[in-house]
């Protein structure tokens, strides 16, 4: 299973238009899993809020037959007075956390539920 080990994943996330974002990323140590999604924002408030389905593609090296796909969906927090963004991602019943703080990107921890917390870093344009 994906989630058994630690690890990282990286998000960009890039705006489609006003009120959708396209999301493409990739966990693992080496990548090994992509992730893509279109989240639409949830109503208009102080805290801008995003959700839609996901999908995670293995694409590693240790693919023999073909890619193994999971999908699950995700649930965006960005508080419009901070530089703080936070997840919540749900992938074949596992449910991770996620609190990153802006600076050149998103950096923070990923806490899934039973497991290691591994970290993550989120690009949004």
């Amino acid at each position: 299973m994906w989630l058994t080990a630690p690890f990282a994943l990286g998000v960009v996330v890039i705006s489609a238009h006003a009120d959708s974002l396209q999301i493409v990323g990739y966990s693992g140590h080496l990548g090994e899993w992509e992730l893509t999604a279109t989240v639409t924002e949830e109503g208009s408030s102080a805290e801008r809020r995003y959700s839609g389905a996901l999908l995670m593609k293995h694409v590693g090296l240790c693919t023999q037959e073909g890619p193994e796909e999971k999908s699950g969906n995700i649930s965006i927090r960005m508080p419009s007075s901070s530089s703080q963004l936070e997840a919540t991602l749900r992938v074949d019943g596992v449910e991770c956390s996620y609190r990153g703080i802006r600076a050149d990107f998103y950096s923070g921890t990923m806490n899934c539920t039973g497991r290691e917390a591994v970290p993550l870093k989120l690009w949004v344009q």
